[in-house]
Protein backbone atom coordinates (compact mmCIF):
# COMPACT_ATOMS: atom_id res chain seq x y z
CA UNK A 1 0.00 0.00 0.00
CA UNK A 2 2.94 2.40 0.37
CA UNK A 3 1.26 4.86 2.63
CA UNK A 4 -2.23 4.74 0.22
CA UNK A 5 -4.73 2.49 0.94
CA UNK A 6 -7.82 3.60 -1.59
CA UNK A 7 -11.28 3.07 -0.60
CA UNK A 8 -11.81 0.52 -3.25
CA UNK A 9 -9.62 -1.75 -0.83
CA UNK A 10 -11.61 -0.57 1.95
CA UNK A 11 -15.05 -1.47 0.57
CA UNK A 12 -13.60 -4.87 -0.55
CA UNK A 13 -12.29 -5.82 3.06
CA UNK A 14 -15.65 -5.67 4.13
CA UNK A 15 -17.04 -8.33 5.60
CA UNK A 16 -13.75 -10.41 5.61
CA UNK A 17 -12.96 -12.60 8.78
CA UNK A 18 -8.90 -11.56 8.74
CA UNK A 19 -6.99 -9.14 6.81
CA UNK A 20 -3.59 -10.00 6.24
CA UNK A 21 -0.83 -7.34 4.47
CA UNK A 22 2.70 -8.63 3.44
CA UNK A 23 4.64 -5.70 3.97
CA UNK A 24 5.03 -2.35 2.47
CA UNK A 25 2.48 -0.51 5.02
CA UNK A 26 3.88 2.74 4.53
CA UNK A 27 2.58 4.36 7.47
CA UNK A 28 0.89 3.31 10.98
CA UNK A 29 -2.63 4.67 9.93
CA UNK A 30 -3.08 2.41 7.30
CA UNK A 31 -3.31 -0.33 10.02
CA UNK A 32 -5.45 1.44 12.01
CA UNK A 33 -8.05 1.48 9.03
CA UNK A 34 -7.68 -1.97 8.17
CA UNK A 35 -7.96 -3.08 12.11
CA UNK A 36 -11.18 -1.16 12.31
CA UNK A 37 -12.04 -3.69 9.75
CA UNK A 38 -10.90 -6.68 10.66
CA UNK A 39 -8.10 -8.61 12.46
CA UNK A 40 -4.99 -7.68 10.74
CA UNK A 41 -1.95 -10.08 10.65
CA UNK A 42 1.37 -7.71 9.16
CA UNK A 43 4.79 -8.36 8.51
CA UNK A 44 7.33 -5.52 8.28
CA UNK A 45 8.18 -4.78 4.53
CA UNK A 46 11.88 -3.15 3.23
CA UNK A 47 9.87 0.15 2.73
CA UNK A 48 8.32 0.20 6.84
CA UNK A 49 10.89 1.84 8.93
CA UNK A 50 10.42 3.59 11.83
CA UNK A 51 9.22 3.58 15.75
CA UNK A 52 6.25 2.04 13.99
CA UNK A 53 7.49 -0.90 12.76
CA UNK A 54 8.89 -2.06 16.12
CA UNK A 55 6.34 -4.60 16.59
CA UNK A 56 5.95 -5.99 13.03
CA UNK A 57 8.26 -9.31 12.75
CA UNK A 58 9.57 -10.10 9.42
CA UNK A 59 7.23 -13.38 8.88
CA UNK A 60 4.27 -15.01 10.62
CA UNK A 61 2.44 -17.63 11.16
CA UNK A 62 -1.18 -17.65 10.93
CA UNK A 63 -3.23 -20.25 11.84
CA UNK A 64 -6.81 -20.33 10.07
CA UNK A 65 -8.94 -23.40 10.78
CA UNK A 66 -7.43 -26.43 9.73
CA UNK A 67 -5.00 -24.21 7.48
CA UNK A 68 -1.32 -23.03 8.70
CA UNK A 69 -0.12 -19.64 6.30
CA UNK A 70 3.17 -18.34 6.12
CA UNK A 71 3.70 -14.22 6.03
CA UNK A 72 6.51 -12.66 4.58
CA UNK A 73 7.37 -9.74 2.50
CA UNK A 74 10.19 -11.06 -0.02
CA UNK A 75 9.08 -14.44 -1.28
CA UNK A 76 13.07 -14.77 -2.52
CA UNK A 77 13.86 -14.74 1.27
CA UNK A 78 11.67 -17.85 1.92
CA UNK A 79 13.32 -19.47 5.13
CA UNK A 80 11.35 -22.58 5.67
CA UNK A 81 10.64 -25.31 3.06
CA UNK A 82 6.49 -24.63 3.33
CA UNK A 83 5.19 -28.17 2.88
CA UNK A 84 7.50 -29.93 5.14
CA UNK A 85 6.70 -27.41 7.85
CA UNK A 86 2.89 -28.08 7.05
CA UNK A 87 2.02 -24.41 5.71
CA UNK A 88 -1.27 -24.79 3.28
CA UNK A 89 0.08 -20.89 2.03
CA UNK A 90 2.61 -18.86 1.75
CA UNK A 91 1.32 -15.19 1.14
CA UNK A 92 4.21 -12.61 0.32
CA UNK A 93 3.98 -8.76 -1.35
CA UNK A 94 6.84 -6.81 -2.55
CA UNK A 95 7.00 -7.69 -6.56
CA UNK A 96 4.04 -5.61 -6.86
CA UNK A 97 2.78 -8.79 -9.45
CA UNK A 98 -0.54 -10.57 -8.33
CA UNK A 99 0.42 -14.30 -8.65
CA UNK A 100 -0.90 -17.55 -7.44
CA UNK A 101 0.45 -21.10 -7.96
CA UNK A 102 0.72 -24.15 -6.53
CA UNK A 103 4.16 -25.59 -5.54
CA UNK A 104 4.04 -29.00 -3.92
CA UNK A 105 0.67 -28.81 -2.31
CA UNK A 106 1.48 -25.64 -1.22
CA UNK A 107 -0.65 -21.86 -2.54
CA UNK A 108 1.84 -19.66 -3.22
CA UNK A 109 -0.14 -15.58 -3.08
CA UNK A 110 0.84 -12.50 -3.90
CA UNK A 111 -2.21 -10.17 -3.95
CA UNK A 112 -0.16 -7.33 -5.79
CA UNK A 113 -0.63 -3.78 -4.71
CA UNK A 114 -3.52 -2.43 -3.69
CA UNK A 115 -1.73 1.13 -3.08
CA UNK A 116 0.75 1.37 -5.84
CA UNK A 117 0.40 -1.00 -8.61
CA UNK A 118 3.59 -1.09 -11.38
CA UNK A 119 4.61 -2.64 -14.51
CA UNK A 120 1.37 -2.66 -15.71
CA UNK A 121 -0.43 -4.82 -13.23
CA UNK A 122 -3.56 -3.46 -12.20
CA UNK A 123 -4.42 -2.35 -8.24
CA UNK A 124 -5.44 -5.18 -6.98
CA UNK A 125 -5.78 -7.28 -3.68
CA UNK A 126 -6.65 -11.17 -2.96
CA UNK A 127 -9.32 -12.71 -1.03
CA UNK A 128 -8.33 -15.99 0.44
CA UNK A 129 -11.42 -18.41 0.79
CA UNK A 130 -10.92 -21.70 3.61
CA UNK A 131 -13.13 -24.40 3.55
CA UNK A 132 -11.65 -27.22 5.42
CA UNK A 133 -8.33 -27.35 3.99
CA UNK A 134 -9.01 -26.50 0.32
CA UNK A 135 -7.43 -23.14 -0.95
CA UNK A 136 -9.07 -20.83 -3.18
CA UNK A 137 -7.79 -17.29 -3.97
CA UNK A 138 -9.69 -14.80 -5.53
CA UNK A 139 -8.10 -11.23 -7.08
CA UNK A 140 -10.19 -8.52 -6.97
CA UNK A 141 -8.88 -5.63 -9.24
CA UNK A 142 -9.52 -1.85 -8.52
CA UNK A 143 -10.44 0.82 -11.25
CA UNK A 144 -9.01 4.00 -11.40
CA UNK A 145 -6.10 3.44 -8.90
CA UNK A 146 -2.93 4.28 -10.19
CA UNK A 147 -0.12 5.80 -9.32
Amino acid sequence: MHGFLPPEAVKIFQGTDLIIHAGDIGKPDILKVLQSIAPVVAVQGNMDYGEWTDDLAQTEVVEVGKVLLYVLHDVYQLDVEPSAAGFGAVISGHSHRPSVEDVRGVLFLNPGSAGQPRYGYPASVALLQIHGTYLDALFVEQEGVSL
